[in-house]
């Protein structure tokens, strides 16, 4: 793998940079390099477990209509449905730097895959909404988790591979994001089951993630997610806490998270519904989100290297946006006659994803800051995006079509590229802090 650039290594915590075995930090020697079966392991385990980061969201998003009907949904209880993936990620995301402090991040991410399955395996077997809330709620903490301590993980294994590998999990993320939505109808109608069937089979997925963090179980000293700080030299005073909140970066982060999450969820929710209303059999519509989803497979690859070749990411953040604001306009002028390219689009927009997962590993200097950035950043932006999908279906439920939706998931694209801008300036949260 050709060395990342010069400016990966404003991503790099100081300790991880001094990895060398014979490196110190004052009277305590630097963390060595991970063994070749971790690392191997490491990669593995991020790969399966990024496949799984989506599917219990976009496979319901394919039959969102038929369990609608089955529960006897009103079009306001499912924009809550849709709402509560970015409510779980943010409630139990904040916890996951705890977590990891104290079990270490492999035990956690497996915790958090075995939480995917039992929720995924158990969903299809509720016979209310009350009940179908809470299996989703279960594999959606899972998510949570795991949502936060990539970016961490990543950071402490690999710090100057923070743009590849940043980049491989995205492409593996929107992989399964994109199976799921594409997958789930055709699979159903196979195997000639109902929605239940199509939702728990995605359990299976699931179950292999867990594997390859069993034996990462144990490695919880010198490469821990949440990293030892470094011992002061002689005399040197002790590092102040960081107060992440005095971060003007990091509150900008936040909202460009916020808002990214917003469209993503919005389309993974709602966007098979809007092709269906405009005349698109549903399993069309669940290809046409999978091609927007897919659409993050290669460029989830190239958007956080070519993110760490440049001091600012304002202009890819604003790139993406534009897309985003291109795509909706042509789905509320014609959603049936040009949805092939408004998907695309749409998929492009989406990658504002790992752009934001990048420049979370770049706002910091230190591990233990990327620690709190991560869960900062996403906890605040998935608080952010709670009512976006929720807002979208009281709006299509009253005004009786996707007009006014589409106008609202447009609009959202302005100060999405505004925030972006701030965000990716060429600064870190503990200078600011």
């Amino acid at each position: 793998m050709p060395d990342e650039p010069q400016t990966l290594e404003t991503a790099a915590p100081a300790a991880d940079r001094a990895s060398s075995p014979a490196t110190t930090v004052g009277d305590s020697p630097a963390p060595a390099p991970p063994g070749v079966w971790i690392a191997r392991l490491v990669v593995v385990g991020l790969v399966l477990a990024a496949l799984n980061l989506r599917p219990a969201i976009t496979s319901l998003g394919a039959l969102l209509e038929e369990v609608r009907d089955g529960l006897h949904m009103s079009g306001s209880v499912a924009g809550v449905l849709t709402s509560v993936p970015p409510l779980c990620f943010a409630i139990f995301g904040i916890t996951a730097p705890r977590l990891a402090r104290r079990f270490g991040p492999a035990a956690v991410v497996c915790a958090g895959m075995a939480a995917i399955f039992a929720g995924l395996a158990v969903r299809p077997f509720a016979s209310g909404t009350v009940g179908f809330l809470a299996a989703s709620a279960l594999a959606l903490m899972g998510i949570a988790v795991s949502n936060v301590l990539m970016p961490v993980i990543v950071k402490r294994y690999f710090p100057d591979r923070v743009g590849t590998m940043t980049g491989l999990y995205s492409m593996a993320l929107a992989l399964g994001t994109s199976l799921a939505a594409a997958a789930t109808v055709p699979m159903t109608e196979a195997l000639g089951g109902g929605w239940r069937t199509g939702l728990g089979l995605w359990a299976v997925l699931a179950a292999f993630a867990v594997l390859p963090f069993v034996p990462l179980l144990r490695d919880r000293g010198t490469h821990s997610a949440a990293p030892t700080p470094a011992v002061p030299a002689q005399g040197a005073a002790p590092a102040p806490p960081l107060r992440i909140t005095r971060s003007r970066t990091a509150w900008a982060l936040g909202a460009f998270f916020g808002l990214q999450a917003t469209g993503a969820y919005i389309t993974m929710g709602w966007m098979p519904q809007i092709f269906r209303d405009a005349g698109v059999p549903a399993g069309t519509a669940g290809v046409l989100l999978a091609v927007t989803m897919v659409m993050g497979v290669p460029l989830a690859f190239v958007i956080p290297r070519l993110a760490t070749r440049l001091k600012n990411q304002g202009p890819i953040a604003v790139a993406l946006a534009l897309c985003g604001l291109t795509g909706y306009t042509g789905l509320y002028l014609a959603p049936a006659a040009g949805a092939w390219a408004w998907a695309l689009l749409l998929g492009v927009s989406n990658c504002a994803f790992p752009l934001a997962l990048t420049m979370i590993g770049m706002r910091s200097r230190t591990g233990a800051g990327v620690v709190r950035l991560s869960a900062f950043a996403q906890s605040v932006g998935y608080l952010i995006s709670i009512p976006g999908p929720l807002l979208v279906g009281v709006l299509y439920q009253h005004s009786g079509g996707w007009g006014l939706p589409i106008a609202l998931m447009a609009g959202l694209m302005l100060p999405q590229m505004a925030v972006g801008v701030l965000a990716g300036r060429d600064r870190t949260v503990e200078d600011e802090c």
